[in-house]
């Protein structure tokens, strides 16, 4: 089952990339007592996800603070090292990478997807969404290959 506007985010570990290396995070704790700008890309250094996806929360990462959004951050069924390394890359240290390795945290969202036949296996749908205390407030899923919905303009529009 999906999640929905107004579900409670489901208990799941996700690891944190930080300068002194992972860290776990417990996704309930992660989420209480503020309001976070979420999104999820199917990988890191993906076509689409580092050209379109991850610079538009850089770039407008001031602009949703600046709306009530205490943090960004994304989501990828990666490691915690690539997806250091592609936060480095991108110059996205204004964005918070959380690794979910193992696609535990897409599963219990229901927004994981089988990209085996591009060989990656499973990995998250790509989306964005608005947390608020733990609570879903804004989600937006995308349709199978496009961008649309989950960029952070489409984010701040709804703001």
């Amino acid at each position: 089952m999906t999640i929905n506007v107004g579900d409670k985010l489901p208990k799941t570990t996700l690891v944190k990339a930080t300068e002194n290396g992972p860290e776990a995070v417990d996704s309930q704790e992660y989420f209480a007592g503020r309001r976070v700008a979420l999104f999820a890309v199917p990988g890191a250094f993906t076509p689409t996800c580092s050209a379109k996806h991850l610079p538009g929360f850089v770039e407008k990462g001031a602009e949703l603070k600046a709306k009530g959004i205490d943090e960004v951050a994304c989501t990828a069924v990666n490691d915690p090292f690539v997806l250091g390394a592609w936060s480095k890359s991108a110059n996205a240290e204004n964005v918070t990478m959380l690794a979910d390795g193992n696609g535990d945290f897409a599963e219990a969202l229901g927004l994981s997807m089988d990209g085996s036949k591009f060989g990656m296996g499973k990995r998250s749908q790509r989306y964005s969404m608005i947390v608020n205390d733990g609570v879903v407030e804004q989600l937006n899923v995308e349709a199978p290959g496009e961008f649309k919905v989950s960029s952070a303009d489409h984010l701040l529009g709804n703001l």
